[in-house]
């Protein structure tokens, strides 16, 4: 919710497109975490925002990590980000089960 008003409205555009099946022109596959997980990219005042959401599931579109980039390690994600999404994700897909049953895409 810190996330100036532009980045805010071009991320929720993205995850709109994706709870109504498309695809935003700037969603691309996140290379950490496997299918189903994609990332999104806005650039504000030379800061980088990302968030990362997954679509692998049939009722709902879950955001895992959303953050402001500041690695000095150029575009890699630190490993304990790494870390915090694939337990993110994990807890997504218990939430998932428990509020729609074990069906996923």
């Amino acid at each position: 919710m810190e996330f100036p008003e532009a980045v805010k409205d071009e991320i929720g555009t993205a995850l709109s497109a994706a709870q109504f099946g498309g695809k935003h022109p700037k969603a691309k596959p996140w290379k950490g975490e496997g299918p189903g997980l994609l990332e999104v990219v806005a650039d504000h005042r030379g800061d980088t925002y990302r968030a990362l959401y997954t679509v692998k599931f049939e009722h709902a579109v879950y955001v895992p990590h959303a953050f402001q980039k500041k690695s000095p390690k150029g575009r890699k994600t630190a490993q304990s980000g790494v870390e915090l999404i694939a337990r993110r994700l994990k807890m997504a897909s218990e939430d998932h089960e428990a509020r729609y049953g074990k069906r996923s895409k």
